[in-house]
């Protein structure tokens, strides 16, 4: 198990949100940190730890009043660690190729291939064809409806049909290089992880995949670790110190090289 380090760019800033309140309307989203620091404050911290594989997220709309400005700080980070971050929000087909000249060692896509609430295979292909199996990240993010997990899209505001099972990660594993999931419901909350998802995961080994959501304490990262098997890497945001949260940094290092 590895711990992916996360920078979530919203309006500009560097944040930590609460993960089912964001709204493309108005901009808005409920925040637990926002930092003073911009986001190649960030990347340079991580790269000193040699934290590769962590996640640039773009958190507004394309296109949207403060998409310009959320560009700009991924581009920081970017530039700060070449190669040391994937970057995710909003990507697709057209502008995959300008986030891998930024620096990011991979694309992070998700709407773009479930679009309309349906699984858009001609899109994936085109993905592949524009960037390559080997540099994309699927973003299979999900929240549960009526006892199943789905992919949702859109900032995590809509269901799609396709869920989260055995059948869709085989299908779609020839594809891309790993997996994202968060789990919306938890994400932001630090309240505990989704212990049902995290141990479906550990039963998935065929290409890696990393857990997001809810991880609050160090008995938390044991679920993670014990429920993924230790195959399941995880994503740390809003209760690290770094963030306003009580989970101190070099605490989890230390804690992870002592697991590893």
């Amino acid at each position: 198990m590895r711990f992916r380090p996360c920078i979530d760019i919203h309006n500009g800033k560097v944040k930590q949100i609460v993960g089912g309140s964001l709204r493309d309307e108005g901009a808005l989203a409920e925040e637990n940190f926002v930092s003073e620091r911009d986001a190649a404050f960030y990347a340079k911290f991580y790269k000193r730890d040699g934290l590769s594989g962590g996640h640039v997220i773009l958190l507004n709309l394309e296109g949207s009043e403060h998409y310009q400005a959320t560009r700009e700080q991924a581009s920081r980070a970017l530039a700060a660690w070449p190669g040391g971050f994937q970057a995710g929000g909003g990507i697709h087909e057209g502008n995959a190729g300008e986030f891998l000249d930024m620096g990011a060692s991979h694309v992070i896509v998700t709407s773009c291939v479930f679009r309309d609430g349906r699984f858009q295979e001609e899109n994936l292909r085109r993905l592949v064809g524009a960037v390559g199996r080997d540099r994309l990240v699927l973003d299979l993010s999900c929240r549960k409806r009526e006892g199943v997990y789905y992919i949702v899209t859109d900032r995590w505001q809509r269901f799609t049909e396709v869920p989260v099972n055995r059948e869709t990660l085989s299908r779609l594993s020839d594809s891309c290089s790993e997996f994202l999931v968060h789990g919306v419901d938890v994400e932001g909350k630090a309240s505990g992880v989704e212990e049902e998802l995290v141990a479906f995961l550990g039963d998935y080994v065929e290409i890696p995949v990393t857990y997001a959501g809810g991880v609050g304490s160090f008995s938390d990262l044991e679920a993670v670790k014990r429920l993924g098997r230790g195959r399941v890497d995880v994503t740390v945001g809003s209760a690290l110190d770094l963030f306003g949260g009580s989970l101190e940094y070099e605490k989890v290092l230390a804690w992870m090289k002592e697991e590893s």
